[in-house]
């Protein structure tokens, strides 16, 4: 909105400067305008182009402003205060009221106003009813008005869009857990509830081989290791599937990802061979993490080691993590070869490579982000994952 107001001031000021030139006297008043031409036009340029770069430091600074308000005021009067040039005043307080909100809005509305009136008052022959010379003040305070309304919708709907985000990746995380419950109930159905079969098979058999007439003493030792070999598998299976449930029930058997994630780097290290080595990054403490969200966020910082020991023959492997802002950031970084310019997911898809393609899909699960390429690197591949730390908590009633 800013830059689309300087936009407007460049186009404004392009048509009234030859105007203001020959209304100028000759010598020092029209070097004075034109000096004051250059100045506003290249302010108005260089904040239309760079807003992101400029605009805090004209929001640290409102004295700025009001030197650029003072260059308009010399240009007005040069052009006088019913040329083209007359619309640039308006802009003042709009932008004011955008940057500032209605104080800045009131304070530069009143400013511009009270040049305005003077300059009717100091021409030769000023309009003849305080409806004319009242028009453009007037015009300047409703500026700063909708200026200020609008940077309060704005921000309302900033405050509103990031309120969403929260939502959307509570609701993932909630999500993430359901799908694993749904998957850890599939495991019991496809592991434990297997087994137990096999075992009430297996002692069918042995029941079978009791009751013969002629009993094999092997057969009935093979078929009753059988059942005690199956009854142990079911019960391991058993006490892993109610531990990760009761980890999953209980907030206070949540993951700490760092320990893990520290863990899994000293063992990724000691199994292949490559250096890799794990730092904490940020200042904050990196809240408990659900195990179901925990489990994406380890398996795509394991997979990212994995592809880059089997795809990108680095010499080093850099992994970090720790809470920046209200984002938990993991970073898995090689220097190795790196990705291939312009490769997409979809390529990746195709090609039947479904290792990055499964840590964006597990990304999204648990409502992270994802970024795979260089970063900030000149060379080799950077995994990062940020995880709003919102869809961390849960919100009290």
């Amino acid at each position: 909105m800013c830059r689309q107001v300087f936009g407007f001031r460049l186009a404004m000021i392009a048509l009234a400067t030859p105007t203001a030139l020959v209304n100028a006297n000759d010598g020092l008043p029209t070097r004075l305008v034109g000096a004051a031409v250059v100045v506003t036009f290249m302010t108005s340029y260089v904040l239309f182009r760079d807003w992101e770069r400029f605009g805090p430091l004209l929001l640290r600074h409102p004295s700025l402003l009001a030197a650029d308000t003072l260059f308009g005021a010399l240009l007005l009067i040069a052009a006088g205060p019913d040329s083209t040039l007359a619309y640039v005043s308006v802009c003042t307080p709009l932008l004011a009221g955008l940057v500032y909100g209605w104080r800045g809005a009131a304070v530069f509305a009143s400013l511009q106003a009270l040049l305005l009136l003077l300059i009717h008052a100091a021409q030769e022959n000023p309009a003849p009813g305080i409806t004319e010379s009242a028009l453009l003040p007037g015009l300047c305070v409703i500026a700063g008005a909708v200026g200020s309304s609008l940077r309060n919708l704005m921000l309302r709907f900033g405050a509103a869009t990031q309120a969403l985000t929260t939502v959307q990746a509570r609701l993932a995380v909630t999500e993430a857990v359901s799908a694993e419950r749904a998957r850890l109930a599939r495991e019991m159905h496809d592991s434990v509830a297997k087994t137990l079969h096999g075992v009430a098979l297996a002692a069918d058999g042995l029941t079978g081989s009791a009751g013969a007439d002629r009993m094999d003493p092997a057969l009935i030792r093979q078929q009753a290791e059988l059942v005690a070999r199956s009854a142990r598998r079911a019960a391991a299976e058993s006490r892993e599937l109610l531990a990760d449930l009761r980890r999953e029930s209980d907030p206070a058997q949540a993951t700490d990802v760092l320990v893990e994630l520290a863990a899994r780097t000293r063992d990724f290290s000691a199994r292949t061979g490559l250096p890799a080595v794990y730092r904490p990054t940020g200042a904050h403490a990196v809240p408990p993490v659900p195990p179901a969200v925990a489990r994406q966020l380890l398996t795509i910082a394991s997979e990212a080691m994995e592809n880059a020991h089997r795809h990108a023959h680095p010499t080093r492997v850099d992994v970090s993590a720790g809470v920046h802002g209200d984002l938990l950031r993991i970073s898995v970084y090689d220097d190795g070869r790196g990705l291939p310019p312009g490769t997409t997911l979809e390529q990746l898809r195709r090609a039947g490579h479904f290792g990055l393609v499964g840590m964006v899909e597990r990304a999204a699960s648990v409502g992270a982000r994802i970024r795979i390429g260089r970063g900030g690197h000149p060379q080799g591949t950077e995994v990062r994952l940020e995880l709003p730390l919102a869809a961390l908590t849960t919100p009290t009633a």
